[in-house]
């Protein structure tokens, strides 16, 4: 990550030297001067900062109807509403900090030209990367996993795999999306799509096999809200690759795209899920619903 206006200076000012001088010699043809390309941006415009305050206060919004939904049920089956509302909780944090104009940052692109009569030249694009999307990924991405896995019962092993290539996918992503050359952004891009497919794998897999022991009502809830998030899913490395990427949309584009994934993934994801199996939600006892029992705990004032 380079700060862009030092880079621009500095180049600039060191520019002069790249023009060549012409030749004192009459029969040699002098060089054609080839000056560097002007660095080139691409950052937020209004409409993007627009979609990602009205982003922030549609997870806000979610946030507070999500708590509002578990007051109403008691704390032995309040595990789906707490752990969709830290989703949208850890979403709205991460909209406000982009919507506020932190939490982002120039990702360096190099590109280089081959000519045959002239120097070769050099272009550097600057594109605004906005880390606080990875961040706000890699804390929703497997609390929603772990929804899922949960209606589906599936077993610990299958999980703890899920969630490690969940981080996977999404740390390889923000490599990728400050890669300097093809070959980084879309190395990473592929290892990416790897750990997706490791995803992919133990929801369709794992959690069919585990959700047919669940009543049917619970069966046909996993498979149509499971198959949503795969189709969503499925559409963030594509709006990626596309974005970042490829450079075909610009930055506006691909948060207003981001954002529409984003709403559809959480709030409408937490309220579907909500709604339809909160009467169904298996009551947890222990330390979920009554902490640490009093056999062996800690009593202040207590004698030895």
């Amino acid at each position: 990550m380079l700060d862009p206006v030092g880079f621009e200076a500095a180049f600039y000012k060191t520019s002069s030297l790249l023009v060549p001088t012409p030749s004192p010699t009459p029969s040699v043809s002098p060089i054609p001067p080839v000056l560097p390309n002007k660095p080139y941006y691409e950052e937020i415009g209004e409409t993007g900062s627009k979609t990602l305050w009205v982003v922030f206060v549609i997870m806000l919004l979610s946030t507070l109807a999500f708590i509002a939904l578990a007051w109403r049920v008691p704390v032995q089956k309040r595990l789906f509403h707490v752990i969709t509302t830290l989703i949208t909780t850890f979403a709205a944090l991460s909209y406000f900090a982009m919507a506020t104009g932190d939490g982002n940052s120039y990702a360096h692109i190099i590109i280089k030209e081959t000519h045959k009569h002239v120097p070769d030249t050099v272009e550097h694009v600057f594109r605004q990367v906005f880390w606080a999307r990875y961040v706000d990924w890699s804390l929703t991405t497997p609390l929603l996993l772990l929804d899922l896995a949960f209606l589906a019962g599936m077993d610990g092993a299958s999980i703890l795999v899920a969630i490690v290539a969940d981080l996977v996918m999404v740390l390889t992503g923000l490599f990728a999306a400050y890669g300097k050359s093809d070959g980084q952004k879309w190395g990473w891009y592929a290892i990416a799509c790897i750990a997706y497919l490791v995803i992919v794998y133990q929801l369709v897999i794992s959690g069919r096999r585990a959700v047919r022991s669940k009543d049917s009502s619970t069966s046909k809830l996993f498979a149509s809200i499971g198959g949503f998030t795969l189709i969503l899913w499925t559409l963030y490395p594509i709006v990626w690759g596309i974005g970042d990427g490829a450079r075909k949309w610009s930055v506006d584009a691909e948060i207003v795209a981001y954002a529409i994934l984003d709403v559809l993934a959480k709030p409408v994801f937490g309220f579907w899920l909500l709604f339809a199996h909160a009467r169904k939600a298996t009551a947890i006892e222990g330390f979920w619903s009554h902490g640490l029992s009093s056999e062996g705990s800690l009593r202040v004032g207590d004698d030895e």
